[in-house]
């Protein structure tokens, strides 16, 4: 089918009526091509992307492939995050019945289609990752139960691939271990400030790598793309770009770098960042507040998190007890700890190497968790200095403060709402 490229100058973006109008002319095009539509399986983003949209579109997707007859399945892409609750998918996927859900498990439900080679890997690292990387997607996709896979998802700068989405949503969403630790690793050893909010980031084009040789073509994927923003938590789909290829990717970054790249005009001494306790229950998805702001964050800085639903650290178990025996304590530590023999659990799961090394401000700036789920002394055995929810958020109440910068009691504040939302870069340290 041709990409659809849908955007809107509208401050209010596109209506419900547009993007459903899209999807109905994008449903009828694979029709057209000679797709059956008989069983078709949803990838849409989980709980922790809420504000892509995804949701609208996963429940329009059901709605309109129900009513052609189709038998319709809906897997969230959880890469290694817990599974979406019943509260959460009723305010995410609306009338999408919850036992259409189905559950990924990254480290036994998927099905390898090849691997990217050690050469590919090191020309495209500069050298600075030489192993090969798995080729890994969960095992529904490749057993040809499906007709058709929608990816529906949002483009927004990610510390790992540049531009989340697209390859992401299949390759992490609902791939495998091997993949999702050795991108990640991969993506925290050339570093963030190469990768977000750029298009051709390293992993971004190992994952085109893979799409070519071993989904476009083979594996019946259609991309339905968002670009969101949400002031005052109003979903705003400012774009929506759907089809088969990398085109719809390439429209869609475009237009993210203008809607969800913000520039600062001088570096944040004291940035404050809330973390909505329905989006952000652990620091393995909080750290956000990290990742978006090291580019905007002035030397000897302070990072201060306002978490009242943080009530843990990793997403799962093994997660959760590697984070607690290594903590968030800088890069080259972390490099360190890699190498040594003592270290084999670290080796083994790569993805947590990788968390540990975007969750630290190397020492640049401090970074204080303000939580009230979690003890203080656990929070700052991990590496981050601690305090208490109330008491902080007494003082910077993020009901009363505005996006950007605020004045409190004579100090200068720069706050951030959502920090899933966009990405914060000083133009001075950019240039």
């Amino acid at each position: 089918m041709n990409d659809i490229h849908l955007a809107s100058s509208s401050p209010d973006g596109l209506s419900p009526a547009e993007i459903r109008a899209a999807l109905e002319r994008a449903l009828e095009a694979e029709a057209a091509g000679g797709r059956p539509l008989r069983r078709v399986l949803v990838i849409p983003p989980d709980f922790t992307r809420f504000h892509s949209n995804a949701g609208f579109i996963t429940e329009a997707l059901y709605e309109m492939l129900a009513a052609r007859g189709a038998e319709v399945d809906v897997m969230p892409a959880l890469g290694s995050h817990v599974p979406v609750t019943e509260p959460q998918w009723k305010a995410m996927f609306g009338s999408v019945p919850f036992g259409r859900m189905l559950v990924h498990n990254w480290r036994t439900e998927v099905s390898k289609l090849g691997e990217i080679p050690g050469e590919v890997v090191s020309e495209i690292t500069d050298g600075l990752w030489k192993t090969p990387l798995a080729v890994e997607l969960n095992r529904r996709l490749t057993d040809g139960s499906y007709d058709l896979v929608v990816s529906p998802g949002q483009v927004v700068p990610h510390e790992v691939i540049g531009m989340a989405n697209h390859a992401k949503n299949l390759f992490v969403g609902v791939g495998g271990a091997e993949m999702i630790n050795g991108s990640h690793m991969i993506g925290a050893v050339c570093g963030m400030e190469k990768a977000m909010g750029r298009d051709h980031a390293p992993v971004r084009r190992l994952f085109d790598w893979a799409m070519e040789r071993f989904v476009y073509g083979k594996i019946p994927v259609l991309f339905a793309l968002t670009v969101t923003t949400a002031p005052g938590g109003r979903i705003r789909t400012h774009g929506l770009f759907i089809g088969e290829g990398r085109e719809c990717l390439t429209a869609a970054v475009k237009l993210a770098q203008e809607k969800n790249v913000d520039y600062v005009d001088r570096p944040l001494r004291k940035c404050v960042v809330y973390l909505d306790p329905s989006e952000f229950t652990s620091t393995w998805v909080g750290n956000k507040a990290i990742y978006r702001t090291r580019m905007a964050m002035a030397d000897g800085g302070e990072l201060l998190v306002l978490a009242p639903g943080v009530e843990r650290f990793g997403e799962d178990p093994a997660q959760q007890k590697l984070i607690r025996k290594y903590g968030y304590k800088g890069r080259l530590h972390v490099l360190d700890l890699f190498g040594r023999p003592e270290c084999a659990d670290l080796r083994e799961n790569m993805g947590v190497a990788a968390h540990l090394i975007h969750g630290s401000s190397d020492g640049r700036f401090s970074i204080t968790y303000a939580v009230e789920k979690i003890a203080k002394s656990e929070i700052e055995a991990v590496g981050f200095a601690a305090a208490d929810f109330r008491e902080t958020a007494a003082k910077y109440d993020p009901a009363a403060l505005r996006p950007g910068w605020n004045d409190v009691g004579g100090e200068e504040v720069f706050f951030i709402p959502n920090p899933a939302l966009g990405l914060w870069i000083d133009r001075a340290r950019l240039a």
